[in-house]
Parts: C-alpha cells; sequence; structure tokens
C-alpha cells in the first residue's frame, strides 16, 4: 500500500497518525516531483483505505490488487459430505497416520467416533524422507478407510500424492488432503481441482503466507468448490519441537482473510504431549477444526508412533478443545 500525501503535509506527523491506526511504514519515497509517498509494510494491520485517507496530510492512497481474488472471496464455513465445518461448527479430525489393515482402521475408527469425531483421516499413500520407511499400502486402503468410515458415521480425509492416484482417491474420499510436500506441485493442485471436491491444504514447511494462498488459488481457480487451509508447522532454526506451529498464521487467515482454517499439532510438534495445550490454542486462535494424530497401539505404529495420541487421550482432548471454542 502506498500513502501519497499532501503539498506541505508534515511527514512524521502522518507516520505517527499511520502508526496509530496500527500500520507499519516500510520506507518514505520522494519523486522528482516532489511528491511523498509512504509505503506501508506488508506486516500491517487491515485498514479500510478510507480510513487512512481520513488522515490529516494524507492525498491518496493506492493498494495493488489481490493476487488471489477466488480465496478472498472464499467464505470462512464449508460444507463436507453434509457436515459444515467452520466458526461456528468446529470439528475435530482424527485417525493414524497410516492406514496399516483393514482391522486396524476399523478398530480405530470404533474407538474416535464416540468422542465426536466426524472426519476420519488416515494415508493409504505416505510420502516419506526414506525411500526405505513404509509407503503406504495404497489404492487398497483407500477402500479399508472408506469401509471404516461409512460403518462408524464418518467422513474421509486423505492424502492424493499424485496426478495418476486423483481419480481414486476421489473415488473413496470426502475431502482431499495435499500434503506439505505437495503445496507446490501445481499440476496436481490443478488436478485436484477439476475433481471439483472440497480439499484441505496442508501448507509447506517452508511457505511464506502468500504462497500457501496463491495454492489454495489453484485448487479454486481449477474447480475445487472448496479449500480447509491447514496449518502443520514449518520449519526453523529450533529442533526442540519437530516444526513450529505458527498460531499468527492462524489467526491472520481466520481473523483478517475470513477462511476456513485446521491445525495440525501432531505434525507441528511430534509430541503427544503438547498437542492437547495447542490443540486449545488453535481453537482460540480462530481455527475451525483441529486434526491429530491417533493410533491404539503407538509402539508398534508403521509411522509417526511418537506423536500418535491413543483413543482415550482423544476423550480429553475433544473436551478440552470444544469447551475452549465454547468459552
Amino acid at each position: 500500500m502506498i500513502v501519497t500525501l499532501s503539498q506541505g503535509a508534515e511527514v512524521d506527523s502522518v507516520r505517527r497518525e499511520l502508526a496509530g491506526l496500527g500500520l507499519w511504514v516500510s520506507s518514505v519515497e520522494r519523486s522528482q516531483k516532489g511528491d511523498v509517498h509512504i509505503v506501508v509494510g506488508r506486516g500491517s494491520t487491515a485498514v479500510d483505505p478510507s480510513l487512512i485517507e481520513k488522515v490529516r496530510g494524507v492525498s491518496s492512497v493506492s493498494a495493488p490488487s489481490s493476487a488471489h481474488p477466488l480465496v478472498d472471496a472464499h467464505t470462512a464455513s464449508v460444507d463436507v459430505g453434509g457436515y459444515k465445518i467452520g466458526p461456528e461448527t468446529p470439528a475435530l479430525i482424527a485417525g493414524p497416520c497410516s492406514v496399516e489393515s483393514e482391522d486396524q482402521i476399523l478398530r480405530i475408527a470404533r474407538a474416535i467416533a464416540p468422542h465426536g469425531v466426524r472426519f476420519l483421516r488416515g494415508g493409504a499413500f505416505k510420502p516419506r524422507t526414506s525411500p526405505y520407511a513404509f509407503q503406504g499400502h495404497g489404492r487398497q486402503a483407500l477402500s479399508w478407510l472408506r469401509r471404516a468410515a461409512d460403518a462408524t458415521g464418518m467422513k474421509v480425509v486423505t492424502e492424493v500424492l499424485s496426478e495418476q492416484d486423483v481419480g481414486a482417491v476421489a473415488e473413496h474420499a470426502d475431502l482431499l488432503q495435499i500434503g506439505s510436500r505437495n503445496m507446490h506441485n501445481y499440476a496436481l493442485l490443478k488436478a485436484v481441482g477439476r475433481t471439483t471436491k472440497p480439499v484441505l491444504l496442508k501448507r509447506s514447511m517452508a511457505a511464506t503466507v502468500e504462497e500457501w494462498l496463491l495454492a489454495g488459488e489453484y485448487l479454486l481457480n481449477h474447480g475445487s468448490r472448496s479449500v480447509l487451509f491447514c496449518e502443520r508447522g514449518i520449519r526453523t532454526f529450533d529442533d526442540t519441537t519437530r516444526n513450529l506451529l505458527d498460531l499468527g498464521a492462524v489467526a491472520l487467515l481466520a481473523h483478517v482473510h475470513g477462511l476456513p482454517v485446521v491445525v495440525d499439532p501432531s505434525h507441528a510438534t511430534g509430541r503427544r504431549d503438547l498437542v492437547r495445550p495447542l490443540a486449545r490454542a488453535a481453537f482460540a486462535a480462530g481455527a475451525a477444526a483441529v486434526m491429530v494424530e491417533v493410533h491404539d497401539d503407538p509402539a508398534h505404529a508403521e509411522s509417526d508412533g511418537p506423536q500418535a495420541l491413543s483413543p482415550s487421550d482423544l476423550a480429553s482432548i475433544a473436551k478440552s478443545a470444544f469447551s475452549s471454542e465454547a468459552a
């Protein structure tokens, strides 16, 4: 945003007024004709330009057009398979990191459904850092996941890894997940968008908020009827936790952009002892849903056992998260 000053205006006075509105001044530029322009920094509070124009000494305000108009027009609540996810209807998404067997996913689904979980998550295709780690059971796991969800009255959330699997995943899932590693995979975003299904878009571990929003724009531009933006932690210099949960981005997307946000505290920290407090913090920041990993035998989980909650842990997190939202 650029604020152009009137002739003879006191720059310092205008700067103070802008600071009072919550705006950071990035720089003050002067043209050859003597015009003074104040450049407002990107980290500023969202302020109606008409309020800035009322500041004494301001001649005009100009702002660049949005790079993501479809995201800007997106609603704060979405419908996924008949269930609403939004500020007034918070949701809990839960399930194992990997779908390990048909018995396992049905057993876990039956254990978590009574706690108010309406969305069953589980990976059929697993993008692992090591090529030797468990990669998932693929398409047969999609059928196991679908049957388990249907048997317990839940909807399916699962990741699609490649363009060639989009059709199969869309056939079985109510909410298609784009994982962190694929947020920048624009060919995949286009293919998933063409299914027209709702999408859970995970933020890449090194993505800016603007890049995340533009990935959502890709999905909407190619046909997705709705996108849920999932904050799953970003990479930093500190290895105390697996990643860093960016609650500032959660609040920004929820309260400034008016978007439905999902928070994944399991991947954000990699520590099950931090999942419950961060789930509460996520709802307090404006999240519409929390997604957590649950396993009934974490010691023998094929992936991410150390961060998985047990079904009994989920009872506590569900109660605390929803009571926090209600408060």
